[in-house]
């Protein structure tokens, strides 16, 4: 067995998200890319990427870089973070070099570019995976650690893309199976319980007799679950829970 394949195995057998981001930032050091940002939304449209409390975040950068690019929405107008909405596969940062050359940039693509300078956010790739739907969208940037020029990177990609490439989607697909609530509290156990038997089609008194619980109980628990996901009615409750995985699943 390779050692790509003793990596993949111990990934694919990982039992949740902080386990599989550890395996993974330290297979992609060995590469050479010691930073990665990942992102995920089921919610994006094409005026923006759904309300950021939703978005799964991932990333191993200091909260000096993380704090700003995200807290202040610079993500948003991140040329490769472009890119990736716009495309799927992998792509070297020199095609931001590329860009401003032409002077395809704007002023606020520009900002974000001296940012990333300042914070020796350099050379890397991204990783735009293939999406099932208009709705969902799923990133990786990987920056390469201090001292490696955008050439030196491309050359290791040229060694090794394909694998990287493998790694980080079987990575992505595995990270899509956890539960996540994005920066919005987990539903609790009577949340989840109630909203299974929602999307069961049981009634309020069909949980009630079943949870052996009072009807006002059950309706208690049904509107904190609303509120909970941000959502209006307990139909979208049901829906937004199963996205993010959090009912129809195993305690673990």
């Amino acid at each position: 067995m390779t050692a790509v394949e003793e990596y993949l195995e111990e990934l694919t057998e990982s039992d949740s998200v902080e386990e599989v981001w550890g395996l993974h930032t330290k297979k992609m050091a060995e590469y050479g890319f010691d930073r990665l940002l990942y992102g995920f939304t089921r919610y994006c449209t094409s005026e923006s990427f759904g309300d950021p409390k939703d978005f799964l975040i991932l990333t191993n950068h200091s909260s000096d870089y993380i704090d700003p690019f995200l807290g202040e929405n610079m993500y948003a107008c991140a040329p490769m973070v472009r890119w990736s909405i716009e495309n799927e596969g992998a792509c070297s940062w020199s095609w931001i070099e590329e860009k401003q050359k032409n002077g395809e940039l704007s002023p606020t693509e520009l900002k974000v570019c001296e940012f990333n300078r300042s914070m020796g956010v350099v050379a890397g790739y991204s990783i735009s995976f293939k999406s099932v739907s208009q709705r969902t969208k799923g990133a990786i940037a990987l920056t390469a650690r201090a001292g490696l020029s955008q050439i030196e990177t491309d050359e290791i990609w040229k060694r090794h893309g394909n694998e990287i490439i493998l790694i980080n989607n079987v990575a992505h697909l595995k990270i899509i199976t956890f539960p996540y609530s994005g920066q919005r509290p987990d539903l609790t156990k009577r949340q989840r319980q109630v909203l299974e038997w929602v999307g069961d089609g049981k009634t309020t008194q069909d949980i009630a007799c079943i949870l052996e619980l009072t009807p006002a109980t059950v309706e208690k628990h049904l509107r904190l679950a609303r509120l909970a996901l941000d959502v209006e009615t307990t139909a979208q409750a049901v829906l937004k829970a199963s996205f993010q995985n959090q009912i129809f699943r195993f305690d673990v």
